[in-house]
């Protein structure tokens, strides 16, 4: 079953459009993995699915909603997350204070009890951050701060996690940790898509894979079949499988 659903979706800037007709699904416990290079459309494409920019044609269905321009905070309370690329948390705030603005709606609700098992939760994943709760999110090392970053997405209890170059500036130990805590998370049910340059590690763990280039899908299919294609070896893994 189909948890979301990009059809034909175009999205620019001003006049400059940098994603052109894209369409792509992700079905309920999948993770699903979009390749590209730096200025390929990668980001635009995320967070104009959560509603960060609004897409100058085309359709986005999450669930059995069309949410191609809803405002980012309706999308986010039907139940999807976004994991920015660079992290984006609040430096001078502490972990804890992050992570709660990730479960704001239900903490606003009264929702204290739900926001302490989801937090129970992250702990098992992330024993760091049980660690570091009381620090400022600034001064944790980059893995910790994209292990919180991740956590702040997840105590809102999300359907679908996207993840925007979860990578990105870390240590390869750091980037193995996380990139299994994603295969963990399947596990649990959470459907995933990651955009991701280093190509072997987006296709390592997911179902099925897109090759975006110059804001078009260029190459579609399985993970194996991906990266034994010729083009993708040459592009993305260093003429190696």
């Amino acid at each position: 079953m189909k948890l979301l659903e990009v059809e034909n979706l175009h999205v620019g800037y001003g006049e400059l459009e940098v994603v052109h007709g894209i369409s792509l699904s992700v079905s309920r416990g999948e993770i699903v993995t979009v390749l590209g290079s730096n200025g390929a459309g990668k980001t635009t494409t995320l967070r104009c699915i959560a509603g960060l920019i609004t897409p100058g044609g085309g359709r986005v269905t999450f669930g059995s909603s069309r949410i191609d321009g809803w405002a980012a905070h309706d999308i986010a309370a039907r139940g999807l997350a976004l994991v920015p690329e660079g992290r984006q948390l609040f430096p001078e705030h502490t972990v804890l204070e992050n992570l709660q603005l990730g479960a704001y709606r239900a903490l606003r609700a009264g929702g204290w009890a739900e926001f302490e098992s989801a937090l129970a939760e992250v702990f098992e994943l992330f024993p760091q951050v049980r660690e570091r709760l009381d620090q400022p999110a600034g001064v944790l090392s980059g893995g910790e701060q994209q292990m919180v970053a991740i956590a702040r997405a997840l105590v809102g209890r999300p359907q679908l996690l996207l993840l925007d170059e979860p990578s990105l500036g870390l240590a390869p130990i750091v980037v193995r940790t996380i990139f299994d805590t994603f295969t963990a998370l399947k596990a649990r049910g959470l459907t995933i898509l990651i955009v991701e340059q280093m190509a072997w590690l987006g296709l390592e763990i997911c179902d099925y894979a897109h090759v975006l280039e110059n804001g078009r899908i260029m190459l579609s299919g399985p993970p194996k079949e991906l990266a034994a294609n010729p083009r993708v070896m040459q592009a993305y893994l260093g003429g190696a499988t």
